[in-house]
């Protein structure tokens, strides 16, 4: 059995660790009302960049661009966007199991992987694919240009005819206990329901003509997509570090308290052996006088 000074001294180690994870839950908190208030106001600017493009694919096939023209043949490219760092609960491994399992099904294995996040680079060296491209070290405060060689990179492999379709993964941020792992096609890009219309009203004249707006467009449309999801995977890390630093701050006041209870009883247990002896030692002395 565990002595006093042995329990106490693991009492002592679980609270500076409740410590540690109170203030990363602290922190976490803070960071996250940022990076949510960021998603709110991204969102809107992605969302309209993916309408226009569904429309394009829909109403756009006479200018045949490459980036709206199915393939039959080639690898899949997934641009994998996770966390560079972990406590985190099961955020960023919910988020490459779906990507994972969706590759296989539209690609097939060996499938090319373009990394944001150090998670996301550590997921393709354990697991039997082609890490073409990474971006590590991102700042909170993300901007879009940081992430333009990423895309880039993706863009060449799929205009050079080494893929024949790129797809986003990331995890979205619905509220403080709910993120969605979130895959989405990027290119070719998937037109409208047949059943709706083009949300874009009137006939449009290009100027100075279809392609060369839809060579401008696309790869802005690829850059605000995957702009969106890396401020989404922000605030998903956040939210989901905040939860895991509460749970683990709850767990730990758990242990002081059974460890407290355990103390309380190993010291009850030797103030009862101290006090036998003592008697057993004033009875030895008075059955020696007699």
């Amino acid at each position: 059995m565990a002595t006093l000074r042995d329990i106490r001294r693991h009492i002592r180690a679980v609270r500076n660790i409740e410590q540690i994870t109170r203030a990363m839950q602290m922190v976490a908190a803070a960071k996250m009302r940022r990076a949510q208030a960021r998603v709110v106001a991204v969102r809107p600017y992605a969302h309209a960049m993916d309408e226009v493009a569904r429309d394009v694919a829909k109403i756009g096939k006479e200018y045949h661009h490459p980036f709206l023209t199915p393939r039959e043949e080639g690898r899949g490219l997934l641009i994998l966007v996770t966390s560079d760092r972990g406590l985190a609960g099961s955020l960023n491994v919910n988020t490459m199991r779906a990507a994972h399992s969706h590759m296989l099904r539209a690609f097939g294995p060996g499938y090319e992987v373009v990394a944001i996040g150090r998670k996301g680079v550590e997921f393709a060296e354990r697991m039997p694919v082609r890490l073409v491209h990474h971006r590590v070290g991102l700042p909170d405060r993300v901007e879009m240009e940081m992430l333009r060689p990423a895309v880039d990179r993706a863009t060449k492999a799929y205009l050079d005819g080494d893929v024949r379709g790129i797809v986003l993964a990331y995890s979205r941020f619905k509220n403080l206990l709910t993120q969605v792992p979130t895959v989405q096609q990027l290119v070719p890009v998937p037109p409208a329901d047949a059943d709706e219309g083009p949300r874009t009203e009137g006939d449009y004249i290009y100027e100075p003509d279809g392609q060369a707006v839809l060579e401008r467009f696309m790869p802005t449309y690829l850059l605000s997509q995957v702009f969106h999801a890396v401020v989404e995977g922000q605030a998903s890390f956040y939210g989901a570090q905040m939860i895991a630093m509460q749970n683990a701050s709850s767990s730990a006041g758990d242990v002081i308290r059974e460890l407290s209870l355990t103390a309380n009883k190993v010291r009850q247990a030797g103030i009862t052996r101290e006090l036998m002896e003592i008697i057993g030692g004033a009875e030895a002395l008075q059955a020696a006088r007699r």
